[in-house]
């Protein structure tokens, strides 16, 4: 027996045209909308390589400066507050503080070197302005460059000396208020040294970004 074809379906491979509408079509009276997908806009690009080692020493940089800030703080107000302790002791009670004096010598050597170092963080130091004012602005960045580069090596060198210095102290072993040996005290010298050639190393590095821009722009 011959199978009976079903009247009520149409042959695929018979039929003139496609009776079904495939899943991805849509109908005719929707309208069809074409999604745009944006290109990468320039000005958000992620910066190069030399702009997010600059600006992660910076923050490390603005860290430092803030804790000067608040030693700075601290220390004036010790400058201020013993020596007048030691008028009212010595006025009033005939005694005083065998210590103040020299804490305040020492505090005075810590205020001057943190407050350079300050300075150089700030661009405050003293530098000879002459050219560079009617050069352009790549012109300025190169003299400004030469300038901090000359400068971070001159604070290399004072780096070492002061760290020989501390050498030289530990084996003399100096005392002095509070039975302290003198290198402690001292040891703010190599320090604020380092801490200067790391910032005239930061704004060398600045200069070199901020060269490499106007050259690519």
């Amino acid at each position: 027996m011959n199978p009976v074809r079903n009247s009520g379906q149409d042959d695929p491979s018979t039929s003139s045209g496609p009776r079904t509408r495939s899943s991805g079509s849509k109908p005719s009276g929707a309208s069809s909308s074409v999604r745009m997908i944006p290109g990468p806009d320039p000005a958000k690009e992620p910066p190069d390589i030399i702009s997010n080692g600059g600006n992660r020493w910076e923050r490390v940089d603005e860290a430092i400066g803030r804790m000067e800030q608040t030693l700075l703080v601290v220390f004036l107000g010790f400058i201020i507050f013993i020596p007048f302790l030691q008028i009212v002791l010595r006025n009033f009670f005939s005694t005083g503080l065998d210590w103040g004096d020299a804490l305040v010598r020492n505090l005075v050597l810590w205020i001057g070197f943190i407050g350079a170092t300050l300075a150089t963080k700030e661009g405050k130091h003293i530098n000879i302005d002459v050219v560079s004012r009617w050069l352009p602005a790549l012109g300025k960045n190169i003299v400004a460059l030469i300038t901090h580069l000359f400068s971070f090596c001159i604070c290399c060198l004072l780096t070492y000396a002061a760290l020989k210095f501390i050498r030289n102290e530990i084996q003399m072993k100096n005392i002095t208020f509070l039975n302290i040996p003198v290198w402690i005290p001292e040891l703010i010298l190599p320090m604020t040294f380092g801490l200067m050639t790391f910032r005239f190393g930061l704004r060398s590095f600045r200069n070199l970004s901020e060269m490499e821009h106007e050259s690519s722009s």
